[in-house]
């Protein structure tokens, strides 16, 4: 846009006013004369007919004489400012108020053409060479008897109708200079309300696209503008969190890698100088072999959650036992269980409760779960884990009894990389991943979860599943 969106609309406004003063000056002004023409003709036209029908009849039938018809047709030239003349079909001019009276020196119109006095209501030139100005002339037979004796014509000079049309113009003038002036106020407002706020939103774009999205984009209206200006301040301020996102998750991922392979590199090395006796190598491979399955671990991780936001996760939805799945996850971490002296509390809703969702997925959700509540949870707790059916949903409930998670840190805990302070001391092997990766699944889903955790006392995590409303234990299956 740069400035040339205000250059070409004050251009167009100057164009505007140019052109409309050209229209009033030539349109206006001809269309003002032709109906000032049209209107005297009018009242020449009406004039004729009265001379027609009394003075110049009269002269006809001998009841009036010729310096009486000259007497009265020169007042009235006088009064009207017109030149009013008798004259034969032939074209001979019986009388004139433009000359004297002179019977023995007639005066002939040459070429006159009755004809096309019939075929107009009035003409404007010079009246077959009468007048060296155009004159607005109008011909009003003089009839007896159906008989034509011949006609009164009456002329005006048309450049005595300028004055008025002037004046007339002038006012126009005056009107269509006050419409501009007023029309300059829709040009601030056009500045005000659009010009600048679009400057800002240009200003703010060119930031964003230099990368800097905390450029602040204030434009303060309601209209479609304001709309535009806070969608793409809404927009700058997701970029920057995703931003911050992609560089708190670069610096996570270099952490996290880094530190087993400082920690493989130097046992390695450690184990190859002789710095570590041979005897104690298994104990050390041991330590980098888990190392390695740690990096594997998140390697897998990054890749799950790539392909889940990448591809927006292709679903197998079937009908399974809930509570079945629940005790075959279970039953995986025995082992881990009976170390940890951590006993597991089942409370599912009966038998068989059957869901639609993603058989694997959901597994892997139940694992992720399971397995972070192990994680933070001391020796000799329980994890509970319930499930209930309310209308359409199936609610799953993992519960630990552990560290619980900080308040400020509860809206964090999915995203990706996140560990609070207090799971890092517990947590050394943790990704940071599997509660990502567990949310993308279930919003897959289009369902919910949720965390209620309280700093000392544990965590809750409840998500949500739709019944299978074939397989539904209240179908009586």
């Amino acid at each position: 846009m740069r400035k040339t969106l205000y250059l070409k609309f004050i251009l167009a406004y100057l164009i505007f006013a140019v052109f409309g003063f050209l229209v009033v000056d030539t349109f206006m002004r001809q269309m003002t004369m032709a109906q000032f023409e049209k209107d005297k003709a009018e009242s020449l036209y009406r004039q004729a007919n009265l001379l027609a029908e009394n003075d110049a009849l009269s002269l006809y039938r001998n009841k009036l004489s010729l310096t009486a018809i000259k007497e009265n047709i020169d007042s009235l030239s006088l009064i009207t400012d017109s030149v009013i003349q008798i004259v034969n079909p032939s074209g001979l001019v019986v009388v004139s108020s433009a000359s004297p009276l002179k019977i023995d020196e007639p005066v002939v119109i040459e070429n006159f053409d009755v004809t096309s006095l019939k075929g107009s209501f009035y003409s404007v030139g010079d009246f077959y060479g009468s007048f060296k100005s155009p004159h607005i002339t109008v011909a009003a037979p003089v009839t007896s008897a159906y008989l034509v004796h011949g006609y009164v014509i009456v002329s005006y000079d048309r450049e005595l109708l300028e004055p008025a049309v002037n004046h007339l113009l002038n006012m126009d003038y005056i009107e269509l200079f006050i419409l501009f002036l007023l029309s300059l106020i829709i040009l601030i407002f056009f500045t005000e309300l659009v010009y600048v706020p679009l400057r800002r939103i240009t200003a703010a774009t060119e930031q964003y696209a230099s990368g800097n999205f905390h450029h602040e984009l204030n434009v303060d209206s309601d209209d479609e503008i304001g709309y535009l200006a806070a969608s793409l301040a809404y927009m700058a301020s997701e970029l920057a969190k995703s931003e911050d996102n992609q560089k708190q998750i670069v610096a996570n991922v270099s952490h996290d890698f880094r530190s087993p392979l400082t920690s493989i590199k130097g046992y390695l090395e450690a184990m190859q100088d002789g710095t570590i006796p041979a005897e104690l190598h298994p104990k050390y491979m041991g330590i980098v072999i888990a190392e390695s399955e740690r990096l594997i671990k998140l390697t897998n991780n990054l890749l799950t959650l790539n392909n889940l936001n990448a591809r927006g996760m292709v679903l197998d939805i079937t009908d399974f036992d809930i509570n079945n799945v629940i005790r075959q996850t279970v039953s995986t971490f025995e082992g881990t269980c009976r170390n940890k002296l951590i006993s597991m509390d089942l409370t599912l809703t009966g038998d068989m409760l059957y869901v639609k969702a993603d058989l694997s997925k959901i597994q892997q959700v139940l694992y992720n779960l399971i397995d972070n509540a192990i994680k933070f949870s001391g020796k000799n707790s329980t994890i509970h884990i319930e499930t209930s059916e309310k209308g359409n949903k199936v609610y799953i409930s993992v519960k630990d009894e552990g560290i619980g998670i900080p308040k400020e840190s509860i809206p964090l805990v999915f995203d990706r990389f996140y560990k609070s302070d207090l799971s890092r001391g517990k947590d050394k092997k943790g990704t940071g991943l599997g509660l990502s990766i567990t949310r993308e699944i279930i919003r897959a889903h289009n369902e919910n979860i949720n965390v209620i955790s309280t700093e000392g006392v544990g965590s809750e995590f409840i998500f949500s599943l739709p019944v299978s409303g074939e397989f539904s234990e209240n179908s009586g299956i």
